[in-house]
């Protein structure tokens, strides 16, 4: 991985999915490193540093999270839900990154708390632009926490009165 890149964790059950975008990634020219997962209770395994993934260089806190809502045991809804419900996990942004056009997932995707949502290209072209342009806004123009202030400040607000 290189210095400074972000994680991308990508939680999806479609190989050709992952296959593509990780090749999409890779022509796009960015250089972040693609972690993946195959559903929700692994993603969460992942996020936590529990079953396989308790090994941390193994799996590295993502900058942001790629989620498909359609997956098995535990879906994209349902690991939303509890990203955002968790202390130390309700900061990391996630897309949702989905076939989906149901107008239902886009509404409850975001009163869950998702940072984007996105529906899958269709072709490999418009999947390298989709790519190019998650890229450039996620790692090029957005600012997004360093891991290690994680804890350093205290997250409510300072309602002190000066004197």
């Amino acid at each position: 991985m290189a210095k400074n890149a972000i994680v991308i964790l990508m939680a999806d059950d479609d190989d050709d999915d992952i296959l593509l975008t990780e090749k999409a990634l890779k022509q796009g020219k960015l250089l972040n490193d693609l972690h993946w997962v195959k559903d929700g209770e692994e993603l969460m395994d992942y996020l936590l540093h529990q079953g396989i993934y308790t090994d941390e260089t193994r799996a590295p806190r993502p900058g942001v999270i790629l989620l498909d809502l359609n997956m098995p045991k535990k879906d994209g809804r349902e690991a939303l839900r509890e990203i955002k419900n968790h202390p130390d996990l309700k900061d990391i942004p996630i897309v949702v990154f989905t076939t989906s056009r149901a107008e239902e997932d886009v509404y409850r995707s975001y009163k869950l708390g998702v940072n984007s949502f996105i529906t899958k290209p269709v072709t490999f072209d418009r999947l390298i632009e989709v790519m190019k342009m998650l890229g450039k806004y996620w790692f090029e123009i957005v600012t997004l926490p360093h891991e290690e202030m994680k804890g350093t400040h205290d997250d409510a607000p300072n309602n002190s009165a000066a004197c």
